[in-house]
């Protein structure tokens, strides 16, 4: 996720301290619908409520989650200038996030689905992140 979209990301969704890491993806539209009645229960496509321009932002971000983690230069950089528990929080989140795309691979889940499953843990991870300090 670059910086740009971190900072849209932040003033669109403003106070983190509203939600919890499984509302967040609700908020932005990226939980799938539910239809039940009584003891059966069958989910549909995501609800799409929310902000468009926040939810766009991190489906495109979970896109880039599918190739190998594999840090160059520039985010070596980064980490030299951020905090050790950053560092290791967002290493970790990385490697989840395309352990997630490959898991979504084996299944044979297409792969819009794919992203909007890791746009949403995205959503939660960033989350996590916002709330680290406070």
């Amino acid at each position: 996720m670059s910086a740009l979209t971190a900072y849209a990301l932040a003033v669109v969704i403003g106070d983190w301290h509203r939600f919890t890491g499984n509302t967040i993806g609700a908020y932005l539209g990226l939980v799938p619908t539910e239809y039940s009645s009584g003891s059966s229960r069958a989910q549909g496509a995501i609800t799409k409520t929310g902000n468009a321009h926040a939810c766009r932002l991190l489906v495109e971000s979970a896109w880039h989650h599918k190739k190998d983690y594999r840090p160059g230069a520039v985010m070596h950089a980064r980490w030299a200038a951020a905090p050790t528990d950053a560092v290791l929080r967002g290493q970790a989140g990385n490697r989840r996030l395309h352990r997630r795309w490959q898991q979504f691979t084996l299944r044979k889940k297409r792969s819009t689905v794919a992203a909007v499953a890791v746009a949403r843990e995205l959503a939660g991870w960033c989350w996590s992140l916002a709330l680290m300090d406070s």
